[in-house]
């Protein structure tokens, strides 16, 4: 159950790095800018904890996909980017390497003391 937790924990993440993808394209006023700035410490301090208990490189390849995909979304449905044939196949290419990362890594036992 914990190691679920920690993923978790990984997919917080991947949205509070949406958010500050999206503000640092898109801020204006000091609020907004305050705002990013949140999310990227909330981002990055969530990451660093999942990574202290699950494999860093899968970790960090479930991250960036996420937010990667959850940007591309996002910039679609509130900003009216075009959505092209070529960003899905590459979203779709992404999404394939990242689930097979998950699958084929072993994660080490949980609360399992560093030597």
């Amino acid at each position: 159950m914990k190691q679920n937790q920690e993923w978790i924990w990984v997919f917080v993440a991947a949205i509070f790095e949406i958010g500050w993808v999206v503000g640092l394209k898109y801020a204006n006023s000091t609020l907004e800018w305050v705002a990013t700035i949140i999310a990227i410490v909330i981002s990055f301090g969530l990451l660093i904890r999942a990574g202290q208990r699950l494999p860093v490189g899968t970790v960090y390849a479930v991250f960036v996909g996420m937010g990667t995909v959850g940007t591309v979304i996002l910039d679609t449905l509130l900003f009216a980017e075009p959505l092209r044939l070529s960003v899905l196949l590459f979203i779709a290419l992404l999404l394939t390497g990242v689930i097979g990362l998950k699958i084929t890594t072993e994660s080490p036992q949980v609360g399992r003391e560093s030597e």
